[in-house]
């Protein structure tokens, strides 16, 4: 991570950005005619979206990175043209390229844009090989990307604006990094990853149902599983009252005038579910908790010692996503947030934000996440129309975000457009067990705006009514996938404390189970979740069974463990079996829970 301002794209991004130059380069030098649109740089190389006169499919892959590797090896540059919107659109009308077109009339309409830039690729006898509308971000030759680095993944379809109703796109996605090592590292990465898929494993294990007659996007899960979201709960629910929480409870639906205050009926309206009609108002399903926290703040008066006042709430929201986007719990219509709001005085924001980041730490570390990015996300300022509030407030919320992090000396990276409409951010962004990377909480996020719509105020040390500040903050995000990046994270190894079963009993045989039965019974006293797997089965298939259900601990018990009151424990992580005398496994697993430790502690090493 590094500190940033306002700042130059990184040398990864600019080659990731140059290479959807090549890619689009490479796809009309094979098939004339076709349409282009956008090709963004992404967080592990690039895409392009085409209109093609025939499908395509992985069979042309070959061709296609045979192209650009040509196209590389002539190592093209870039000149930049700037344009008035009237000449690019006749450039591109020219070049039967609708797509751009309607970028630059939708430039015009909503930036008010007095010219475009054009990239063109320039050849190795000085001629115009390829050009794109594009803001820039590239290298400066196309010799600085090697050209064993990148690698086409895959195709899939993709809607013209992501609208439904418009052109059906085809996206290629490719890999790119700077060193075939890293290329090659990330392809094994995804290809030990899929081993692991949440959905497969969450079947396997009987943690999650999905039901095509409940719905799309709208997991359910089963006890196994709500085993883990309770142990998430309980947890975080523990350190919010430590660090001086209080939780409420709000309602699924809430008045559509609600969200009209609020502004997500204006600024959010496709991803809210079409309003319900009753027979007094209008009714949304609710999207966000924030609304209703604005009126739980607001139904009573507020000295500024009462402040800073923290509500909490696990609530649950719908957003509607389109059917083809949702799937298993990472990305989901119905979830649960760890939802919380603060209300403060200006002079307690650094100390809320600060507050905010450790409580953020503590709980992804807990959970084995030790490779983070911060990212401060701001609105984009050629995009005003996007976001709600003065300009005045976001430079305000803004400025404090950033000195709040250059006061904890904590790398960040600006994320230009990633702010909320509502306000800017701070989003923490994880490295999993495979390196991929998933934004998962909002730590916090400054809001000026929406205080000021619901007219909230605090009376200040000389009796005046003054406006407080909020923040909006979510550590896991949604439990739903949260869970489902744990899955894959642990590989559906659970740490002791959060597995959904703890301890399989395994009786070598009948005679053995009285023995077994007590210590299951010892067991469950201590709060240890246990399952009995009888003798009926052999003991292999039995064992089998327990590493299948990913259960930590198997424990064997025959003669030789009842005349030594001990048990034999297999550890199902590292394979290892130790035999441990029965007081010592029970006080040494309970304290591995208490202390929510991510290894569990016998059969460690032999």
């Amino acid at each position: 991570m590094s500190k940033s301002s306002e700042r130059e794209p990184n040398d990864l991004h600019k080659l990731r950005h140059s290479l959807a130059h090549v890619l689009a380069q490479a796809a009309l030098k094979l098939w004339p005619g076709t349409k282009i649109t956008i090709g963004p740089p992404i967080d592990y190389g690039c895409y392009y979206d085409f209109l093609f006169q025939k499908p395509i499919s992985e069979d042309d892959f070959p061709a296609i990175e045979k192209e650009m590797t040509k196209i590389i090896h002539q190592a093209q540059t870039f000149r930049c043209d700037d344009l008035t919107p009237t000449d690019a659109k006749k450039f591109w009308k020219n070049r039967h390229q609708p797509f751009k077109v309607e970028l630059i009339e939708d430039l015009e309409k909503n930036e008010g844009v007095t010219s475009v830039s054009h990239y063109a690729n320039i050849g190795p006898k000085g001629e115009e090989t390829f050009v794109d509308l594009c803001r820039g971000g590239h290298v400066e030759s196309f010799k600085e990307i090697p050209v064993d680095c990148f690698k086409i993944m895959s195709i899939a379809g993709a809607y013209w604006r992501g609208d439904e109703k418009r052109e059906q796109l085809t996206r290629i996605y490719v890999a790119a990094f700077p060193t075939k090592a890293e290329l090659d590292q990330y392809f094994k990465n995804r290809e030990e990853a899929a081993k692991y898929d949440h959905r497969v494993l969450g079947r396997e294990m009987h943690l999650f149902v999905l039901s095509e007659i409940v719905g799309l996007g709208l997991p359910m899960l089963a006890p196994k599983g709500a085993i883990i979201r309770q142990e998430l709960e309980n947890w975080i629910r523990e350190e919010l009252k430590r660090r001086g929480y209080s939780f409420a409870y709000t309602p699924n639906i809430g008045r559509a005038d609600l969200y009209k205050k609020s502004g997500h009926l204006d600024f959010f309206r496709e991803n809210i579910f079409p309003l319900l009609e009753a027979d007094d108002s209008a009714y949304v399903l609710k999207p966000m908790n924030c609304p209703h926290h604005m009126e739980v703040y607001r139904s009573e008066p507020h000295s500024y010692r009462d402040l800073p006042v923290r509500i909490a709430e696990f609530g649950t929201v719908y957003r509607y996503e389109k059917s083809g986007q949702v799937g298993g719990l990472t990305r989901v219509r119905g979830f649960t947030q760890d939802d919380a709001h603060i209300f403060m005085r200006p002079d307690q924001m650094q100390q809320e934000i600060e507050g905010i980041l450790d409580l953020s730490f503590h709980i992804y570390r807990t959970l084995g996440f030790n490779d983070f990015t911060l990212r401060l996300s701001l609105h984009d300022p050629a995009k005003r129309e996007q976001y709600v509030g003065s300009d005045e407030n976001w430079r305000m919320a803004e400025e404090t975000l950033r000195k709040a992090l250059d006061a904890m000396k904590l790398p960040y990276v600006d994320g230009v457009g990633e702010a909320a409409f509502y306000g800017p951010k701070v989003d923490l962004i994880v490295r999993d067990a495979f390196s991929r990377e998933w934004q998962l909480g909002t730590i916090p996020q400054v809001d000026y705006n929406m205080p000021a719509r619901f007219d909230l105020h605090y009376i200040d040390e000389h009796g005046e009514k003054k406006q407080p500040i909020m923040m909006h903050r979510a550590i896991f995000g949604s439990f739903e996938r949260f869970i489902g990046v744990l899955i894959e994270h642990f590989k559906g190894l659970f740490p002791l404390w959060l597995a959904p079963v703890q301890v399989a009993i395994l009786p070598v045989a009948e005679v053995h189970e009285v023995y077994a039965h007590d210590l299951e019974a010892r067991l469950k006293r201590e709060g240890v979740r246990v399952v009995f797997l009888y003798h009926t089965e052999s003991l292999g298939k039995r064992i089998r069974e327990g590493e299948t259900w990913k259960i930590p601990y198997l424990l064997v018990m025959g003669d030789k463990e009842i005349a030594e009151h001990s048990v034999t424990v297999r550890n199902v992580k590292t394979k290892k079996q130790v035999v441990v005398p029965v007081e010592e496994f029970v006080s040494t697993m309970t304290q591995d829970i208490r202390d929510r430790k991510l290894e569990a502690s016998i059969g460690i090493s032999t």
